[in-house]
């Protein structure tokens, strides 16, 4: 592939930064706003974005200085779109050449993100960047679409907005991480993770409670959540406990399938082997059987992680104190304040995803010896 063809996302680039600049941006007031029509500050970022332009299009060794130079040149364009364009103005085409340029130049940023190698801490870093990049640049889009189209914060509000909310609600959005995820996630996700393990064992030890427990557990996981939560609310009260009790029905039983069918994922030979060495069953079960079902157990933890917070938060709709996210997110469309909506949704990723990573982390130093991880390229 030729040079010129490896870097057509930077040559399209350049030519749309080139339109956006003979064209206007916005029109507001009867007048026409220009790129270049803001004064020296306005120069200035012209001239930096067309040499981060055309240092990405150099495709030779994929440098770290052209990486650094397409971040600088996005983030410029960022600050163009978010900054020039007022509430009153209306894009033109400027505008959108100018977002498509953006848009350019960060799929050039992860494309060279992508192929560049390393090892060690370098291709962890680089493992990290390009999602890093990716989100932000979905962030990006978002806000200047929203913008340019001109869309209500009542049917979607700026990333912008959603930022200012959650920095100006800390206190009152970490009182509801704390009554959700800290109280009824963690509680619930405990108790519901360790049954299902000890059950677990238990079925793998008598026959009849694997014939008989299983098809009941895979009738209660079909069971929908709606109708289990008020339920829940009844027997336990309106407090974080009826909402760990929801957890605890929606992680017992993903747990228990996955325990139970890791149990016996231990070759034939490998047991005979164990018998050989006259293993009794507390031995073969510690020796062999859990090693080998540590990678399913730990599929029904993450799987729990995601699940948890789903219930706790779904479960807040039944009935709960003037506290928590569910809570929140229903009393805030109710006032159609969907900017703290979205706060309460981007706090709840950021926990779900912390919460797995997490597990993520403690299979990897547990399982560490399984081919999945000692087979990969680091």
């Amino acid at each position: 592939m030729s040079a010129q063809r490896d870097a057509w996302q930077a040559w399209a680039a350049l030519v749309c930064f080139v339109a956006a600049l003979a064209m206007p941006l916005t029109v507001a007031g009867g007048g026409q706003l220009y790129l270049l029509g803001g004064g020296t500050r306005s120069i200035l970022v012209a001239l930096i974005i067309l040499l981060a332009v055309v240092a990405a299009i150099r495709p030779a060794g994929r440098a770290v200085a052209d990486l650094l130079l397409a971040v600088a040149a996005v983030a410029t364009v960022a600050w163009a779109l978010i900054s020039l364009p007022k509430v009153e103005a209306r894009p033109e085409l400027g505008y959108w050449a100018l977002v498509a340029s953006a848009w350019l130049l960060c799929w050039r940023l992860v494309a060279n993100l992508s192929v560049v190698d390393g090892r060690g801490m370098r291709a962890r870093l680089l493992r990290i960047a390009v999602p890093v990049v990716f989100g932000l640049t979905v962030l990006f889009l978002w806000e200047v679409l929203v913008r340019g189209f001109a869309v209500s914060p009542v049917l979607l509000p700026p990333p912008s907005a959603v930022w200012a909310r959650l920095t100006g609600s800390v206190p009152l959005l970490f009182d509801d991480f704390r009554q959700t995820f800290l109280k009824a996630v963690l509680a619930g996700y405990a108790i519901g993770c360790g049954a299902g393990f000890i059950v677990a064992l238990l079925i793998d030890r008598v026959p009849f409670l694997k014939r008989g427990l299983l098809p009941i557990g895979n009738l209660v996981s079909a069971l929908p959540m709606v109708g289990i939560a008020p339920i829940m609310v009844m027997w336990f009260g309106f407090d974080w406990p009826s909402k760990a009790a929801v957890v605890v029905v929606m992680t017992f039983f993903p747990m228990l399938v996955n325990t139970v069918v890791g149990l016996d994922a231990a070759e034939r030979t490998e047991r005979d082997l164990m018998q050989t060495y006259a293993a009794d069953h507390r031995q073969t079960l510690i020796k062999l059987r859990l090693p080998a079902a540590l990678p399913f157990i730990f599929n029904g933890l993450k799987i729990n992680t995601t699940l948890a917070l789903i219930g706790a938060i779904v479960a807040e709709f039944f009935g709960t104190p003037i506290v928590g996210m569910g809570f929140r997110i229903s009393t805030a469309v109710g006032r159609l304040s969907i900017d703290m909506v979205w706060a309460e949704i981007a706090v709840a990723a950021l926990a779900g995803s912390a919460f797995y990573g997490v597990m993520a982390l403690v299979e990897r130093a547990c399982t560490f010896w399984h081919p999945s991880f000692r087979t990969r390229v680091n």
